[in-house]
């Protein structure tokens, strides 16, 4: 297991925003971290009321959504307007190109999410989009798979071989995930604080695992984390 230490980040205050980068990003660049195999952006991100990214373009990347707190507003090039709530987890796939916002409509309090992306198995797509909720039976005390390449038990559908799983953890209880043979695993802690392989890990800290390493996560307060199997 290595860890990511949360407070060795990179860190941008816009005001509006401010964001976390588990990996390079814009103006932060350490040679470093670049990424974790096709895993390439975890930007914390809250938003100020009122506040957003107005309309700018992506292209060849998956990307997803996951708020922690408030609603997130998005609008794209291919007509989709949602709300993404939490709960909820977003994919847009790029693509050959598209435009989208995302706002936090609300005056009175911030949004709080996880920007992540994830490097497509191949350029030129179509660009397409998908949105789904899992509820919190669902999440916890257990992994349950929220994105995946065949988007299998009604997890999202990404154009890359990666399972992304979400757990909420409550204080004592324990789980574990083995990494399967020739794959590998980030587990990112998005709120509260867990015990993993005898380690404390708190929210923004991360941890990488080989093949076939065991991960044993015990909360030691609400926690909740975002497990990504790559290959």
């Amino acid at each position: 297991m290595i860890v990511r230490p949360g407070n060795q980040r990179g860190y941008a205050d816009h005001g509006w925003l401010r964001s976390f980068h588990t990996f390079s990003f814009a103006n932060y660049y350490d040679p470093a971290h670049m990424g974790f195999r096709a895993l390439r952006v975890i930007n914390e991100d809250r938003v100020e009321g009122g506040k957003g990214f107005g309309a700018h373009a992506h292209r060849d990347m998956e990307i997803i959504s996951y708020v922690l707190e408030g609603e997130l507003a998005h609008q794209d090039s291919m007509g989709n307007g949602e709300i993404i709530r939490p709960g909820e987890v977003q994919r847009m796939s790029a693509g050959t190109g598209v435009r989208h916002s995302e706002f936090n409509n609300a005056r009175d309090r911030q949004v709080h999410f996880l920007q992540i992306w994830i490097e497509p198995e191949r350029a030129g797509i179509a660009p397409s989009y998908e949105q789904k909720a899992f509820p919190v039976a669902d999440r916890q005390d257990q992994w349950r798979l929220v994105a995946s390449r065949d988007g299998r038990d009604g997890a999202v559908t990404v154009h890359q071989d990666v399972n992304l799983y979400a757990s909420l953890v409550a204080p004592a209880q324990a789980l574990s995930f083995v990494v399967p043979d020739a794959r590998h695993a980030w587990l990112h802690v998005a709120r509260g604080k867990v015990e993993i392989n005898g380690q404390a890990l708190s929210a923004g800290d991360a941890a990488a695992f080989e093949p076939g390493e065991a991960i044993d996560v015990t909360g030691l307060e609400d926690a909740e984390l975002l497990l990504f199997d790559l290959a």
